[in-house]
């Protein structure tokens, strides 16, 4: 039954088909070779139904609403010049900053591809103009902007939580540290790509023009503390925390700085509302491809073959970042999540491993995947935005790679540096 679902999946994602046809057809195969037909239909459409049902998805839909009149407004703008004007002078300072806002905007966004939109089309006219080579310049962009993934809100984090039952708060508030880990070694290699190149440097900014930089950025500010300050204050749950988000930025972008009209409402909600479809189509047919490969044990036959189950938890979450790493490079990070996690739920478990570390830890080889080729979703955002060839875009990222590969070895072998603040908010 296994090969047969594998083949069939392969053979349709190989024929061009989105990813959910391949999913459900594969669960569909499964059912009638379990049940000897489809007398039993209506089971597999629970299961779909059940994978949607959970109220913290409500999240998913909130953030990406957020992001989209963040993305149309001024608050990608004001947050990246008030980095600019801060750290835009040192060598190196325009990449530092173009990182440094990636993060910014992912921490309020909670969206890669929203990042690289909002802070790429801006800042790589910039980069070039500077003299940085357009290879690096869109490598930076398109793996900074997968900071996002860990910094909260994240989707990738809300997905994990619903599967695997770990709360979703905790997840968010573990994710700051390794973040912030990434901007600092993505910043040191951007001072030492632009010492070796010798890329000239920006011109300083009066403190004046920093005061009023940050006087612009107050408000788009307000976002992280909304959802960081909410969750871990007791405020709002993560739902509360997006829908709050979503009243913000309304708030921000129709009322205060009136960068959006009325008459745009239409077109964010459509954007909206076909990303969430296609988010939640993705959820349910997950749900019902893993109850199916739950039920008929593969999960554990796979483990028992390869020899998980005796590893130990440091090689279980070692096999954890390989497979979801090299899955995330050819498949969409959400399907990954939804298909992979029930698979290692009982080696997680025998172990004792902290969800939450391995949540992070899956949330992290998610964005790694995500900006490396050859199928990394980032890497054809950016060529549908910056209308490059596929491979100028993919020419940088080795090095980034590399040092996201070495900031999940960090986590593995110093778990504290996700654990810390879970443990001071929620211990």
């Amino acid at each position: 039954m296994t090969t047969v679902m594998v083949v069939t999946m392969i053979a349709l994602l190989l024929m061009g088909f989105p990813m959910m046809v391949p999913l459900i057809a594969a669960a569909i195969i499964g059912f009638y070779m379990m049940f000897n037909g489809f007398g039993q239909m209506d089971t597999l459409i629970q299961q779909m139904m059940a994978g949607i049902r959970p109220a913290s998805l409500i999240a998913v839909p909130m953030f990406i609403l957020a992001a989209d009149i963040m993305t149309r407004g001024q608050s990608a703008n004001r947050l990246i010049d008030m980095v600019m004007a801060f750290i835009g002078h040192i060598k190196g300072g325009l990449a530092v900053s173009t990182a440094a806002s990636c993060t910014l905007f992912g921490a309020v966004s909670g969206s890669t591809q929203a990042t690289v939109v909002a802070v790429g089309s801006p800042l790589r006219p910039k980069m070039l103009k500077a003299g940085y080579s357009d290879s690096f310049t869109l490598a930076l962009i398109i793996n900074a902007s997968d900071i996002a993934f860990l910094i909260p809100p994240s989707i990738g984090m809300i997905i994990y939580g619903v599967v695997s039952g770990t709360s979703i708060g905790e997840l968010f508030i573990a994710g700051i540290g390794p973040g912030l880990l990434i901007l600092v070694m993505f910043s040191a290699y951007c001072i030492v790509y632009a010492i070796v190149k010798d890329v000239p440097t920006e011109a300083r900014a009066s403190w004046k023009e920093r005061g009023v930089a940050v006087q612009k950025a107050l408000w788009p500010l307000g976002f992280p503390v909304i959802i960081v300050g909410g969750i871990y204050g007791g405020i709002f749950s993560p739902t509360e925390a997006a829908a709050a988000c979503v009243l913000y930025a309304v708030l921000l972008e129709f009322v205060v700085f009136r960068s959006l009209k009325m008459s745009d409402i239409y077109a964010i909600a459509k954007s909206t509302g076909l990303i969430t479809a296609v988010v939640f189509i993705l959820v349910a047919v997950g749900n019902s491809f893993s109850w199916i490969i739950s039920f008929a044990q593969i999960p554990q036959a796979i483990l028992e073959t390869v020899g998980v189950n005796d590893a130990g938890p440091t090689g279980v979450l070692i096999a954890i970042c390989i497979s979801f790493f090299i899955a995330c490079m050819f498949v969409d990070p959400i399907v990954v999540i939804l298909v992979l996690t029930p698979i290692f739920a009982p080696a997680i478990a025998a172990t004792g491993l902290d969800p939450v570390l391995v949540g992070i830890l899956i949330t992290l080889q998610v964005a790694i995947g995500s900006a490396t080729p050859p199928f990394g979703c980032d890497i054809f955002t950016a060529i549908a935005i910056f209308k490059r060839p596929y491979w100028e875009v993919i020419k940088g990222t080795p090095p980034f790679i590399f040092m996201l590969i070495l900031a999940a070895a960090l986590l593995i072998m110093f778990p504290q540096i996700a654990l810390f603040l879970r443990d001071v908010a929620f211990r």
